[in-house]
């Protein structure tokens, strides 16, 4: 059923700025946006990582209603080499502490942070991921 992430959404209430900080982060401009109706632009979409899944920045004003304000709920992890260097990085660039690094045992160690823009983002070094991604042809 499930067969992988196609697109990650965070919400930003300064798309703008959203999209330089990603910018900055991930070395790549975003390969999509769309405008608002009559307005700017409302939405930014990068591809990332191995598998170019999809990155999007969305105007808040465009978040489901209810959506918490707060970080919390679950956490995606992106598969970086070196949890450490990506997290020293992370806070160099303004963003804030969520969830410690934290080794799970040999190959398995995760962070997390929240971004300036109040969106949780996780990185973990994952040894199954680096087998099935050695797996592909």
């Amino acid at each position: 059923m499930l067969r992988g992430l196609a697109t990650v959404n965070f919400y930003a209430d300064d798309v703008e700025a959203a999209k330089d900080w990603y910018v900055e982060l991930l070395g790549v401009e975003p390969y999509f946006q769309s405008p608002a109706e009559g307005g700017p632009v409302a939405y930014y979409e990068f591809r990332v990582g191995d598998h170019q899944t999809e990155l999007g920045l969305i105007d808040r004003r465009f978040a489901p209603p209810g959506l918490p304000d707060a970080p919390g709920g679950a956490i995606g992890h992106w598969h970086v080499d070196d949890v450490k260097g990506a997290l020293d990085r992370l806070l160099a660039m303004g963003a804030e502490p969520y969830t410690p690094l934290t080794e799970y045992g040999p190959g398995f160690v995760t962070a997390s942070v929240t971004d300036p823009f109040g969106n949780v983002l996780g990185i973990m070094h994952n040894e199954h991921y680096l087998e099935m991604l050695a797996a592909r042809p």
